[in-house]
Parts: C-alpha cells; sequence; structure tokens
C-alpha cells in the first residue's frame, strides 16, 4: 500500500444567500458572479432595485411635483414647447394635464420597463458571447448578471433622493438626469442635445454596471476578461451614440 497521503477533493466554495451576494456585489464581485454558476436566481436585486426606484419616485412626486416635473421636460424639447405654445390655452392646459397624468403613471410602473429592458440587455449579451465567443452560458445566468451588475444604478436613485431631499433646484430636476455623477448634468440640454446625451452617458454608476457585467461574464464562463469588457461597453457605446442621434433629431 503506498505511504503517499491521499489528498482529499477540493471543497466548493459556501453558498451565498441573496442578501450576501448583494453585500458581495460592491466588496467581492466575483463571488457574487461566481456563484451564479450554482444559482442563476435574480429576484432579490430586482425587488431591491424596484422598492428603490418607487422610494425615489414618491419623493419626488412629494417634494418637486410631477407637473414641474414636466413642465421641465417640455423646456427640454424645443418642439414640443413649441408645439403646446401655438395651442389655445384651454388645449394646452389640457395636454399638459394629460403629460403629468402620464408621467406620473409611468414614474411608478418604471419597474417593469427595467425588467423588460434588463431582459433584452441579457438576451444581447447572451447571444454575444454565446454565438460570437462561444462562451459556456445560459440565458438565465446572462440575466442574473445584468440584475446583480445594475445594483450600483440603485445607489445612483438613493444619491439622487438624498439630493431632493435635501432641497435640490426643482427647475433643474429632470428624472432622466436627476444628479451630477456625469458630465451631461453640468450641460445646457437645450444647447447640443447631441453632445447631452453623449456626455450623459458617462454616468460613473453606469461605468460600474458595465465593469460589473464584463466580470459577471468572465467568472461565469471561460471569456477572457478583454472580450467580456470589449462585447460589454461596445454595445454601450453603440446604444448611446443611436440614443443620442434620435434625441438630438426629435427633441
Amino acid at each position: 500500500m503506498s505511504s503517499a497521503a491521499v489528498q482529499p477533493p477540493a471543497s466548493e466554495p459556501a453558498a451565498l444567500s441573496q442578501g450576501a451576494r448583494i453585500v458581495d456585489t460592491f466588496i467581492a464581485p466575483s463571488k457574487t458572479f461566481t456563484d451564479l454558476r450554482r444559482s442563476a436566481a435574480w429576484w432579490a436585486p430586482f425587488v431591491l432595485l424596484a422598492i428603490v426606484g418607487l422610494a425615489f419616485v414618491y419623493v419626488v412626486g412629494r417634494n418637486i411635483g410631477f407637473h414641474k416635473v414636466v413642465e421641465n421636460q417640455i423646456q427640454m424639447s424645443p418642439k414640443n414647447a413649441a408645439r403646446l405654445e401655438q395651442m389655445p390655452a384651454a388645449d394646452r392646459n389640457q395636454a399638459i394635464e394629460r403629460q403629468v397624468t402620464a408621467t406620473r403613471y409611468i414614474s411608478y410602473l418604471y419597474w417593469i420597463f427595467v425588467l423588460i429592458w434588463n431582459v433584452i440587455v441579457a438576451l444581447v449579451l447572451f447571444g454575444t458571447f454565446k454565438l460570437a465567443a462561444g462562451a459556456e452560458l445560459k440565458f438565465s445566468t446572462s440575466l442574473a448578471i445584468i440584475m446583480y451588475a445594475s445594483l450600483p444604478l440603485g445607489l445612483r436613485s438613493l444619491l439622487a433622493m438624498a439630493s431632493v431631499l435635501a432641497g435640490v433646484s426643482a427647475d433643474s430636476f429632470t428624472f432622466q438626469n436627476p444628479v451630477a455623477t456625469n458630465p451631461g448634468y453640468f450641460l445646457d440640454p437645450n444647447g447640443s442635445r447631441f453632445l447631452y446625451s453623449i456626455a450623459s452617458s458617462l454616468d460613473i454608476f453606469m461605468i460600474w454596471t458595465l465593469f460589473l457585467t464584463a466580470i459577471g461574464f468572465t467568472c461565469v464562463s471561460k471569456l477572457k476578461r478583454s472580450t467580456a469588457l470589449a462585447g460589454v461597453f461596445g454595445w454601450y457605446v453603440v446604444f448611446s451614440l443611436v440614443a443620442a442621434a434620435l434625441g438630438a433629431a426629435f427633441s
């Protein structure tokens, strides 16, 4: 019988709870994303983001008001503002009230749009890495990566909520760019709308989310970090340019 000691098999990392995954997304993201190979459950970050988003909308409605939000939005769209100015006063007031009602409902139901958008992003990145890069990947895991990687955007909402509670100027508030976390916040949206949109896309919390997304796809598959970064940031650049061009064309 051999005298060599038999080495015990390497132990698997301890399974993480949903709460531990959320915390580790900020302090040890590789642990969170590696654990997604065991379970691709994504409901916890989504529920947390939805709660934070609803709280933010409530605070905006209470402290700024949806009428003011719509008024600011109209001022950012010269074409829309000109169209309203040409209406009779009664019709203009009715049109504004309809926009206020629509903005209120859309704001409180925004979490549904977030879910749909995250599914689309997960599908695009899943197809990109699965088909183009040959990654060993499941769609459910891709969706879980997107959900956990989006958690820094919840911090941005909390920061924006604190700004509103602290008395930020209602005249400059918009849901699209509520807090000074990107260069676009300091630009006049009525100047170059294309430049404003591009500058707004350089948001520190969004960039954080993009890096987390790339880390996630690297941890759950055999993708190289450079490939994951190229795919994630490449699609974001395409989206930002298209959105900026459309915004400039229809503003």
